[in-house]
């Protein structure tokens, strides 16, 4: 794409970003992401885990 890579996309969305929603904005809006994102590693360890016990039940 235009010879962009990721980064660079990156980069130039964080500043469009900035530029309408402010700074304070993103700041909230990456933390609000970072706790998306540790909620689902949660979930996805916790079904990884039934999934183990299940298949230890079965086995028995």
């Amino acid at each position: 794409m235009f010879g962009l890579g990721i980064p660079e996309i990156i980069l130039i969305a964080l500043a469009v970003g900035i530029l309408f929603f402010g700074s304070k904005k993103i700041l909230e809006l990456s933390r609000a992401a970072g706790r998306v994102s540790g909620e689902f590693k949660k979930g996805r360890a916790d079904i990884e885990k039934e999934l183990k016990m299940g298949e230890e039940e079965t086995k028995s």
